[in-house]
């Protein structure tokens, strides 16, 4: 398939016909290796922002299992004080305090849940290795 070049007027052939016929190829290589140094440094940015947003994932999951375990303590001394008084009480008191720590379990389970989810979430960069992945196949075209 034979193409017309609209800068110069002549037909030529995509196919088998260089881009840049005019350039030394010391001046392709020197492009090449601007280009690439400036794929490089494009891709460590990238990896230094996804790095940050999933840091900061990991710590919001780590917190959140860090405040399930606190509530998880407290509802075990509450527990124990409930069970403590059902024995030395009457029940009422007993009841209300274990009504309590019911609800103390409750809460650190909702925490321990969201924790888990906000772990489960946080991938190892999924921006940067797809985009390497799309460096190396445009590096094999470009090779080829």
């Amino acid at each position: 398939m034979t193409s017309i070049d609209p800068v110069t007027g002549r037909r030529y052939d995509p196919d088998v016909e260089p881009l840049r016929a005019d350039a030394s190829l010391g001046e392709l290589f020197g492009e090449l290796t601007s280009q690439l140094g400036d794929l490089f440094r494009q891709e460590i940015e990238l990896a230094k922002v996804e790095a940050k947003q999933e840091a900061k994932r990991a710590a919001t999951g780590a917190g959140l299992f860090g405040a399930a375990g606190a509530v998880a303590l407290t509802a075990l001394i509450i527990g124990s004080m409930a069970i403590a008084w059902l024995l030395d009480q009457a029940l009422n008191t007993a009841l209300s305090f274990g009504i309590v720590a019911v609800a103390w379990i409750i809460l650190a389970a909702v925490l321990m849940r969201a924790g888990k989810a906000k772990l489960a979430a946080v991938k190892p960069l999924p921006e940067t290795t797809e985009s390497l992945k799309e460096d190396a196949q445009w590096i094999k075209t470009q090779n080829s």
